[in-house]
């Protein structure tokens, strides 16, 4: 293997478990910008995603995970925005709508 690939590898396995830890140890009061800021984050991978598929030279494999990469990003972002919706609705008070 050449060094990019096991930079990579070793950078993608590094962000797994550093991930893992940010994502345990967030207390309930922060979930909400928490999933905000996932949702940013997701749309920036739909962004790079989309440059990668839509290259004129990238191979087919660049090609289908960059679709794969796209339709699960664009999951994450609408279900980060639905539940953020209902858990800032157990916040609002009974009276007001």
């Amino acid at each position: 293997m050449s060094v990019e690939i096991e930079l990579s590898i070793y950078v993608f396995i590094l962000a797994g478990f550093l991930g893992l830890e940010l994502v345990q140890r967030v207390s309930p009061l922060l979930h909400t910008p928490l999933m905000s800021l996932t949702n940013a984050v997701s749309a920036i991978s739909v962004v790079g995603a989309i440059l990668i598929t839509g290259e004129g030279g990238a191979s087919m494999l660049s090609k289908i995970l960059g679709s794969v990469a796209v339709m699960f990003a664009t999951i994450n972002i609408v279900s980060g925005f639905l539940i953020t919706d209902r858990m800032l609705k157990m916040f609002k008070k009974e009276g007001k709508k």
